[in-house]
């Protein structure tokens, strides 16, 4: 029986803060590099697709066009399905069985649930879910071989090959990027390396805790911080960076804390850091990056969860700045 292989894309992290209607929800900056590196993921694994499906929102269209271009395959020749918004496992199904008949490979870029559904559709056994409860997180792509022709997909037609996280694939693309392939990924936007973060903080029962959150690729503890927008203050975006990355709302203190530096990219990250007092902490599960664990420890056992230094030394200053309030 003919083999296909089936690329299934989630779009990359989205701009929550927009005000936009959802259809009309852009990418963030982590959400354009998540996507390129993707696409240059399945390029680097030989994995050119015969043919691309896409929703057209905006956050959907914009993971596809960076994908596509840091994979080589003409914007073009991208089919745009409406139905491919919000669709539920079974809508996208029937759009699957749509697909170009002889495309032996394909790439699928869509929303949840209905992407997760889909594969558990196609697995037919419910697939292995990691800890933090997502299949697929923002800009995963999921591998799947598929039995027979697009049209007779079905439960129990498909086999899961792999499940990739943006997080899993190293930062610095010289060490896996093929050489013949860099070019078409073009230079890191000078902007990414501008970052600002947030310490969020509380009281319990007159103690100060710091919260930490996961690293997106589960090894580490990092407080919640991302590529500095270029429509916003620094302390503004630290806040965003807050409640997309670990729940939290609050008020930021505008005066930075101090930087730190770390390597990534192949070049130098400045990271401006911010106090953010919490006065509302999401539920489990309710904010968008809820697959990162939360941690809230007391200042001195934050400070030795962190790597960087310079970072330890700025969560020792806020927890003296605190304790003198």
């Amino acid at each position: 029986m003919k083999r296909k292989l089936l690329l299934i894309l989630r779009h990359g992290k989205s701009d929550w803060t927009t005000g936009l209607e959802d259809f009309d929800r852009p990418l963030v900056g982590r959400g354009r590099k998540g996507a390129r590196k993707m696409g240059a993921w399945i390029r680097h694994l030989d994995l050119i697709p015969d043919a691309v499906l896409s929703s057209p929102a905006a956050r959907a269209r914009a993971t596809t066009e960076a994908a596509c271009k840091a994979l080589g395959f003409p914007l073009d020749n991208v089919i745009w399905d409406e139905r491919l918004y919000e669709a539920p496992g079974t809508q996208v199904l029937s759009v699957l069985a749509e697909a170009p008949k002889k495309a032996k490979r394909l790439l699928l870029v869509g929303h949840n649930p209905g992407l997760e559904e889909l594969v558990h559709l196609l697995v037919g056994d419910p697939p292995e879910i990691p800890e933090d409860g997502k299949l697929l997180p923002t800009a995963a792509l999921a591998r799947l071989e598929v039995a027979g022709d697009w049209r007779n997909a079905g439960s129990g037609c498909a086999h899961l090959l792999a499940v990739t996280r943006p997080g899993e694939v190293p930062d610095d693309e010289s060490t896996w990027v093929k050489p013949q392939y860099r070019s078409a990924l073009g230079p890191i936007p000078e902007n990414f390396f501008t970052q600002s973060a947030a310490i969020p903080w509380r009281r319990v029962d007159g103690r100060i805790e710091f919260l930490l959150v996961a690293s997106r690729s589960g090894k580490r503890w990092v407080i919640p911080k991302g590529v500095q927008e270029p429509d916003m203050t620094a302390h503004d975006s630290a806040a965003k960076e807050a409640f997309e990355e670990a729940g939290v709302r609050g008020t930021i203190n505008p005066e930075p804390l101090g930087s730190y530096k770390y390597e990534k990219w192949g070049g130098t990250c400045t990271v401006t850091v911010f106090g953010l007092e919490v006065n509302e902490c999401l539920p489990d599960g309710e904010w968008e990056e809820s697959h990162r664990m939360r941690l809230w420890l007391a200042p001195a056992k934050a400070a030795k969860r962190v790597d960087e230094p310079d970072l330890r030394a700025i969560l020792e200053k806020l927890a003296a700045r605190l304790g003198n309030d």
